[in-house]
């Protein structure tokens, strides 16, 4: 919230603007109720790639409103630490959360690709990108097939990869533009029983940075994304506000892909490589 005004000080009135952030506590989170329960208080949600970044923060956020959180992840984390890539690792991993729960009410693919361009990339490190990104993402949704909740969602997260590219980057955007066609595929083919949506992120600083300058001015909403703006557009899309969403795909970027950038325009200036 900004709150602005103007202070009377004697002969003299000065302009005064002051930025004001709300700090929700865990306990006023839990008080957000639909229909007298909060709609996510011993819901169970998985989370993959879930032991930081982007992933943590979406776990930490259902933890608050009393989800029980299942995290899969390469890095050590308290509940399940395996590859992704494995499919062993995936019958593992969905017999513990089913023995320990009984059903899965959301299911968050978050876990991110190799990311390595053509000049570099091997055909087994583009296959593993694709095996973490795209085939993990469609093999844990079809072994979860006989325990998803009534309600029940999946949000596939993608990248605004899947629509622009940095030049070296093919693995990771393959994978990207993978999962956000698996993602309309699947809400077609779990028509009535989950609702399947992506979101595809633009430039999120994992670790909550604040930046001045062209980085933020550059953004058409005048700053970076932090893993907040992604985590809340995961609860709003598993909640039931969001019972008529399904089969979309959800850009949060700050504006960026919606900008067309030419040399010489609005202040965009390109200088060349003097050797390339």
């Amino acid at each position: 919230m900004l709150i602005s005004g103007i202070q009377d000080a004697g002969s003299e009135a000065y302009c005064f603007r002051i930025r004001v952030f709300h700090v929700i506590p865990k306990d006023a989170i839990l008080k957000e109720k639909r229909g007298g329960v909060c709609m996510f208080q011993d819901k169970v949600a998985v989370v993959t790639g879930g032991a930081g970044g982007i992933g943590k923060c979406i776990a930490e956020e259902f933890e608050k409103r009393g989800a029980k959180v299942c995290v899969i992840d390469k890095t050590p984390n308290e509940y399940f630490t395996g590859d992704l890539s494995e499919e062993e690792t995936l019958r593992r991993f969905v017999k513990k959360v089913t023995a320990d729960h009984g059903k899965v009410d959301y299911l968050i693919h978050n876990a991110p690709p190799l990311m390595k361009g053509i000049d570099e990339c091997s055909y087994e490190e583009f296959n593993y990108a694709l095996r973490v990104g795209v085939t993990a993402p469609f093999y844990l949704t079809k072994l979860f097939l006989p325990y998803f909740a009534p309600g029940a969602a999946i949000v596939n997260i993608s990248s605004s990869r899947d629509r622009m590219s940095q030049p070296q980057t093919e693995s990771y955007t393959a994978a990207k533009g993978g999962i956000s066609a698996l993602t309309h595929g699947l809400a077609v083919s779990l028509a009535g029983r989950v609702r399947v949506n992506s979101i595809s992120p633009g430039w999120i600083d994992t670790g909550f940075r604040v930046y001045s300058g062209p980085d933020a001015v550059q953004q058409p909403a005048g700053r970076v994304g932090n893993p907040l703006d992604i985590a809340n557009m995961v609860l709003y899309l598993c909640s039931d506000q969001a019972g008529f969403i399904t089969g979309e795909n959800i850009c949060i970027d700050g504006g960026m892909t919606r900008q067309m950038i030419y040399h010489g325009d609005f202040g965009w200036n390109l200088t060349p490589d003097p050797e390339g």
